[in-house]
């Protein structure tokens, strides 16, 4: 079991209904892709994704924060934790992401129902960093799975939502050149 699984698994044995969570980061790739890299595995924590549309019924929700709280004490020892929860506005997406959302169907859960973004935003999230090496490998496996030409990527990039934040769009820039040079 990898250690998103574990994260999810401890999650969802917590929850008492269903939760709709968005998977982003190396958690979404180890789980929603079969010939993930295997050092993906590895990761430490689980970030998600909320969708505006979502965000008050999630921040009212004490049963799912006191659970999250209750599966990251679980996980210390073992420096796992799922704390990441980022609204969609905080994110590099391109405007229609949610159309585009993906099921992840590892681990089987009773209340945790999981996607991920498109392959195209999932490589825009890892841009966040800048030139990342980590997130810049990530970015490759993705591009190569998916067969992305520049095209595809000049296309996402033409459409992706940036927050308003200078630092952000500086690695915004900073990365797409890197990026670029990673498609056939």
């Amino acid at each position: 079991m990898t250690n998103a699984e574990r994260i999810l698994t401890a999650l969802d044995r917590r929850l008492d209904h269903e939760v709709s969570l968005v998977l982003y980061g190396r958690a979404a790739l180890v789980l929603g892709f079969a010939d993930a890299p295997a050092e993906m595995a590895l990761t430490m924590d689980v970030d998600a994704i909320l969708r505006l549309s979502q965000s008050a019924l999630v921040e009212e929700d004490a049963q799912f924060w006191d659970a999250r709280d209750a599966a990251n004490a679980e996980l210390a020892a073992d420096g796992l934790y799922f704390t990441h929860l980022f609204m969609e506005n905080q994110v590099f997406l391109r405007r229609s992401w949610v159309a585009h959302l993906v099921p992840i169907d590892r681990p089987a859960t009773r209340w945790l129902r999981l996607f991920r973004p498109a392959i195209v935003d999932l490589v825009l999230t890892k841009m966040m960093r800048g030139d990342d090496p980590q997130d810049m490998a990530d970015a490759a496996f993705l591009i190569r799975h998916d067969g992305l030409t520049r095209a595809d990527l000049e296309a996402a990039f033409a459409e992706a939502v940036l927050p308003d934040i200078v630092e952000l769009h500086e690695a915004f820039a900073k990365a797409k050149p890197c990026v670029l040079a990673l498609a056939r």
